[in-house]
């Protein structure tokens, strides 16, 4: 075999490997996978984290649920990260009223993007 067909051949499989990994990667982590609203009393909102500072929220929603460990019953909660620093603004403000969020929600998190998979991108209504 020829050196040029060896290494036409050798850049043909790193260029299918990178392409494949890039795929994965934006499927994994880039890729929104449901879109959509959620109602309910905003329970808490904060920014944690050591190395990401991320803002993390909690949406508590009425009725009840049953429990998944002892067989009981709990509220049904809506836990969800933001990135937009003036959302996170507008929702630090309005902890303890009822909030209309939208949200995207990503097979996986990333670091700086959260803690959920669940990242609200913009709020429709604060009563």
């Amino acid at each position: 075999m020829k050196t040029s067909t060896k290494v036409f051949t050798s850049l043909s499989v790193v260029l299918v490997v990178l392409l494949a990994l890039g795929g994965f990667l934006y499927f994994r982590y880039g890729f929104v996978r449901a879109e959509g609203t959620d109602t309910g009393d905003l329970n808490y909102f904060c920014k944690e984290g050591i190395v990401f500072k991320t803002y993390e929220g909690k949406i508590v929603q009425t009725g009840l649920k049953k429990a998944a460990v002892n067989g009981g019953v709990q509220s049904n909660e809506f836990k969800f990260s933001v990135e937009n620093e003036q959302i996170a603004d507008s929702l630090m403000h309005s902890t303890g009223k009822t909030v209309t969020v939208h949200y995207q929600k990503y097979n996986a998190t990333l670091p700086w993007r959260g803690n959920s998979v669940f990242v609200v991108d913009s709020i429709w209504s604060v009563e």
